[in-house]
């Protein structure tokens, strides 16, 4: 019978184990996607012989030098990047000091004390001295057998903590980067604007000299001085709002590189109004591709994890201690072979009544892993509907684009017409004014819709991760 109660034990342990463990749960099913809805036009890289996007070069895309020198610049100074990578670490540490709750610890302790007893204590021997002293001078290991899991699982959880935190570490990159070219495309569009409207003032400038010839001539009228003074003036209000809006870009430039605003400056450049296409890759890549989606991933195995801590706290603890030291009243000679001690041994610990404490721990990890399924699925469905708004957003941007350039050349043919007939005395002035009016509109508006395009791109490259891979 003896010979039964081992082999039994061994089994009801571990059916206990197993009643600890919890299975992998299953992230919540998303619908396939097999294209996406408004992926068209010349800005699209659809094609699978197409240059995938890497995580360290799509910006390169929009050949700007400026770009690529900023780009290095933020990662090496930009504040908010070096916050992310701050909280990365601290979720790396954390990890550490889980795992090591895997391993046994080891104390030193050393203690010397001179100790009066009370005359009444209980038990006291009548021999016993009322003054003595007492050296220690111990090895304490503690080990706690990790019979029920507890231990990995929380591992198990700690990881998944962190490489969530990783791959929060990557969006917050991808981020930053993405927010700099969009500033930087912004400013090239300001820069593009303030060279139209300086040429316009100036242009604007020469008419007004032109007609006030004309009216001291008695060939132009007042009215018609007014009308030139005033598209002069307006043309030049216009110019001194963008050079203002231009300066508040380049302080946001200067705030995102880590460099104080009063310390910085960029250069206007008219760079091409390039377009580039971006490679999409097929929808289901969108899973790998965006951090966000990985680190929502990872909350979910982390969860899962924390299901199975909560379980194990139904079983008992069961640690294994040992103690070895010196012990004497003799300060002078405590480590000596007779003043030695030890003790060894497992111990037990369950907890028999809690008033539902653990049970409820348990309920509240379960709901904790179902916030967390549900939170990737709305991630996922986020990260397809920002994909295809983007890809709206390109389509009709490049439509419109199209249409503005008509609008431009239409603009231009009615201002020269316009102009021919004043010089003829054919038509009055103001039909001068209202065609340049339309015909600066026309070439501002095309000048925004190609800066839109431009960061309608930047925008796309966001949403499909910017090329990210748990490999990156």
């Amino acid at each position: 019978m003896k010979h039964l109660v081992l082999p039994s034990l061994l089994v009801l342990v571990t059916a206990l184990a197993g009643c600890a463990g919890v299975d992998p749960s299953p992230l919540p099913e998303t619908r396939p996607v097999d294209a996406y809805k408004e992926a068209s036009g010349p800005w699209i890289a659809a094609s699978e012989d197409a240059e995938p996007l890497r995580p360290t070069a799509w910006w390169k895309r929009f050949e700007d030098p400026d770009l690529d020198r900023l780009q290095d610049q933020l990662l090496a100074d930009s504040p908010d990047l070096a916050a992310a990578l701050a909280r990365y670490q601290q979720a790396r540490a954390a990890t550490d000091a889980v795992r090591s709750a895997q391993y046994p610890t080891l104390g030193l302790g050393a203690s010397a004390t001179r100790n009066r007893q009370s005359d009444r204590r209980p038990l006291r021997g009548a021999s016993s001295p009322d003054i003595y002293n007492n050296g220690l001078i111990g090895l304490n290991l503690d080990y706690e057998i990790d019979l029920w899991g507890r231990v990995s699982q929380q591992v198990k959880a700690g990881a998944a903590r962190e490489h969530a935190a990783k791959a929060d570490l990557a969006g917050a990159q991808l981020s930053l980067q993405t927010q700099l070219a969009d500033t930087l495309l912004s400013l090239r569009g300001a820069d593009r604007e303030i060279a139209l409207l300086t040429n316009t003032e100036q242009a604007y400038s020469k008419a007004a000299t032109m007609i006030a010839e004309r009216h001291r001539a008695g060939l132009s009228s007042g009215l018609d001085l007014a009308r030139a003074e005033n598209q002069r003036d307006s043309a030049r209000s216009q110019l001194q709002q963008m050079q203002g809006q231009r300066a508040l870009l380049e302080h946001a430039i200067a705030a995102q590189v880590g460099v104080p605003a009063s310390q910085f400056s960029l250069a206007p450049r008219i760079m091409p109004e390039l377009v580039p296409a971006v490679p999409l890759g097929l929808p289901s890549t969108l899973l790998e591709r965006r951090p966000d989606i990985v680190s929502a991933q990872q909350r979910v195995a982390a969860a899962n994890a924390s299901v199975g801590v909560a379980r194990t706290a139904f079983f008992p603890a069961i640690t294994l201690g040992a103690l070895l030291g010196y012990q004497s009243d003799v300060f002078s000679n405590v480590i000596a072979a007779p003043n030695m001690f030890w003790t060894i041994g497992p111990a037990l610990a369950v907890n028999l009544l809690d008033g539902g404490r653990r049970q409820a721990e348990v309920a509240r990890a379960k709901a904790s892993l179902d916030e967390a399924g549900q939170t990737y699925r709305s991630v996922v469905l986020q990260a397809f509907t920002q994909v295809e708004d983007q890809l709206a957003l390109l389509n009709s941007f490049g439509q419109a684009a199209s249409s503005e350039q008509s609008a431009v050349a239409a603009a231009t043919r009615a201002l020269e017409l316009a102009n021919n007939r004043y010089k003829d005395g054919a038509a009055s002035y103001l039909d001068v004014v209202t065609a340049q009016t339309a015909a600066l509109q026309a070439e501002r508006n095309a000048l925004s819709l190609t800066t839109r395009q431009r960061r309608a791109t930047v925008q796309l490259v966001r949403a499909l991760g910017g090329g990210w891979s748990d490999d990156s």
